[in-house]
């Protein structure tokens, strides 16, 4: 396995040097947590039904010293119909920002631009005990940051386009923080694509600071390659009245872990969080979730839903925790999975930890087939087996997709669905010019 902890104490000096200020307070405590912890295995915690040890393997370059890197020729930019996004770039670890001017006392710049004094709640980051937190929190030398600032309803989404394609097999980490002010709304798209034959494994870390009666959603898809490896971890923290959508996509990948924290410190929180893996050949999507209630009156639903062909693997472990006090709860966690094949596999494990008596919560998973009788009684009415076996797949992932607010973007999730589906291939965002 890759010695990231060696490569750390060989280049820690060069690290900070190049690194925005803000984000070495707290290297050098990740650094010993992940040295008493090691490289996540199959015996570590929470990381038992995933195999990583392939992906870590793998001798990639690290670029701790931010020199330039010959990016894709293929040009990057999105034209989704309507979507009208502030467009972000993040290419081989290069962030290249907005040229355009952002209304409305908006900021969009990176972590390396920031006062080292510029004052950021790391406290959800600080709870996190969690080795692939650590490891991003290690290497990690810049990042965006968004402010949103009080009463400001941004009325365009923020699009942040992860692109690899540096030439050589690369090991990126970056670190988002976004804040929203009181009373505010913003929505973030991020979009993961990945070019050429090498290994990529990219590690983020995204922070969310929603402030009271805050709206704020936040889309990820994920449509890449099987020799990249993703490592994602999303951190949000609500306070009171804020309410949160969540929606994690995965079309195609390599090997992918999903980390996602969210803390409902005020009372009267929503959260909506729900995700959806379409896999087929050898993809591994692993999901962790942790909801944590905090304060009175909050509300949560989870939904996430598999759709596993030939030898591909989906995990789902999902913690939904009702802390002491935190009365007048209503928590709700849902895993659905659906096995195309007998040689895929699905691990789930739903946990619901309640310390409060005046609560509403359910927590559930299920794993089969598509339903025979209702194949049966489509092609008893002349539809063929291939559009009959479609039509289920996609109704049984509708509710996923129908929890994507931006109606243009829905559209597109949906068309590309139904050709993931129909094909078992990939079929390239044709609406995004980088993938022509």
């Amino acid at each position: 396995m890759h010695n990231f902890i060696e490569l750390y104490n060989q280049t820690h000096s060069d690290i900070e040097q190049f690194s925005a200020p803000l984000l070495n307070l707290q290297r050098a405590e990740f650094a010993q947590q992940l040295l008493q912890s090691g490289m996540p295995t199959r015996k570590t915690e929470g990381y038992r039904n995933i195999d990583l040890s392939q992906v870590l393997d793998i001798d990639y370059g690290v670029n701790v010293r931010q020199l330039p890197i010959p990016r894709t020729n293929k040009p990057i930019s999105c034209d989704v119909r309507g979507l009208n996004a502030i467009l972000c770039w993040v290419v081989n670890g290069e962030i290249i920002l907005p040229k355009e001017l952002i209304e409305q006392g908006i900021t969009i710049t990176t972590l390396k631009h920031l006062d080292a004094e510029t004052s950021i709640s790391q406290s959800s980051l600080a709870d996190v005990r969690n080795p692939l937190v650590a490891l991003n929190a290690m290497f990690a030398q810049d990042g965006l940051f968004v402010n949103i600032p009080d009463g400001v309803q941004l009325n365009r989404p923020i699009q942040i386009m992860n692109i690899a394609g540096a030439g050589l097999d690369l090991f990126t980490a970056m670190h988002h923080i976004i804040r929203l002010g009181r009373n505010s709304k913003a929505q973030v798209l991020v979009c993961d694509h990945a070019f050429e034959n090498h290994h990529y494994l990219c590690s983020s870390t995204t922070q969310v600071l929603v402030g009271q009666g805050a709206t704020y959603e936040h889309y990820h898809l994920e449509d890449t390659s099987e020799t990249m490896c993703r490592f994602n971890n999303l951190l949000i923290e609500q306070d009171s009245q804020s309410d949160v959508l969540v929606n994690m996509i995965t079309l195609r990948n390599g090997v992918s872990r999903n980390n996602i924290y969210i803390h409902q410190s005020g009372a009267d929180c929503k959260t909506q969080l729900c995700g959806m893996f379409v896999g087929s050949g050898s993809q591994t999507t692993d999901n962790f979730t942790k909801i944590t209630h905090h304060s009175t009156g909050g509300h949560s639903n989870e939904l996430f839903k598999y759709v596993l062909d030939e030898h591909s693997r989906g995990v789902f472990k999902g913690e939904l925790i009702v802390a002491q006090g935190a009365q007048k709860t209503e928590a709700y966690q849902t895993n659905r999975n659906i096995l195309l094949s007998r040689e895929a596999k699905v691990r789930t494990e739903p946990q619901l930890e309640i310390y409060a008596d005046d609560v509403k919560c359910s927590h559930g998973a299920t794993t089969g087939q598509l339903d025979e009788n209702a194949l049966f009684y489509m092609r008893q009415r002349g539809i063929s087996e291939q559009e009959a076996r479609l039509l289920l797949m996609n109704a049984f992932v509708a509710d996923v997709i129908n929890n994507i607010r931006i109606d243009n973007l829905q559209d597109r999730i949906r068309t590309l669905t139904d050709s993931r589906l129909r094909h078992n291939e990939h079929t390239p965002c044709n609406s995004c010019k980088i993938c022509k």
